[in-house]
């Protein structure tokens, strides 16, 4: 390789910023956490840091969750994963004028999972919640929305990849425990879509489509009412024929 000057092209900082999605009392919540430094001192944004330089970007984004939130995740595609988190790369946003501080590209990833406690703060977030994404994208305009730099359009796009993702693939389950009922499935298709599916119906899409869901045994009371059989997710990856989101 022959020799360059480093110094000749702009320097810039990688950050990686996370849309961790979970339903909570039925609605579909994202994590965000109060920044207790500047910029945007004390305006709510989602979890993320900069990326050292001697990580890779799902390892930053792993360790940026824990730090800030004490919650965990891990990739899927890692031995023993199990039903746990989904941790996925969403989008690469690099607005020149995104930070005030520096030229900072970020990296987002996408993460979810099933009802999920509450989160405690640290790092450099004093304080950190889970919101129903409706009331945070309720409004365009960021400031009004009390989302910092750019968050409100990255929470938007993480929020239309889970609801376009749980149409062709098996990703609703993620939000599930290890054991479900299918209408625990079904609340879950209802919070991320924000409409709601005639169980009857729902009912025999999800146990028609092959490799969807396979008997886990036994049966649960926990929603009340009668005893619901108890599902797991099977192993199909790609839905066929898919879980068409209903147009409202």
């Amino acid at each position: 390789m022959s020799p360059y000057d480093p110094s000749a092209y702009p320097p810039f900082a990688v950050t990686v910023d996370l849309v961790v999605l979970t339903v909570r009392r039925h609605a579909l919540c994202a994590l965000v956490v109060r920044r207790g430094e500047q910029p945007f001192q004390g305006r709510w944004a989602l979890p993320g840091g900069f990326v050292r330089g001697d990580e890779d970007l799902a390892a930053a984004a792993a360790r940026e969750l824990s730090e800030e939130t004490g919650l965990c995740a891990h990739d899927p595609a890692e031995p023993g994963a199990g039903n746990g988190a989904h941790l996925e790369q969403l989008a690469t946003y690099g607005d020149p004028k995104r930070d005030p501080r520096m030229r900072v590209v970020s990296v987002a990833h996408l993460v979810l999972a099933p009802d999920l406690p509450a989160p405690r703060a640290g790092g450099d977030a004093n304080s950190a919640r889970w919101a129903p994404v409706g009331e945070l994208l309720a409004v365009e305009d960021e400031a009004a929305s009390g989302l910092a730099f750019d968050h409100a359009r990255i929470l938007a796009d993480g929020v239309e990849r889970a609801r376009s993702k749980i149409e062709y693939s098996s990703l609703a389950t993620a939000f599930c425990p290890p054991a479900f009922t299918v209408g625990e499935l079904r609340r879950v298709y209802e919070a991320v879509w924000g409409v709601a599916l005639d169980p009857r119906n729902f009912h025999r899409k999800v146990t028609g489509t092959p490799g969807f869901l396979v008997p886990a045994g036994g049966t649960t009371t926990r929603q009340g009412g009668r005893p619901a059989q108890l599902f797991r997710a099977g192993g199909a990856n790609l839905l066929n024929p898919p879980m068409l989101r209903p147009e409202v």
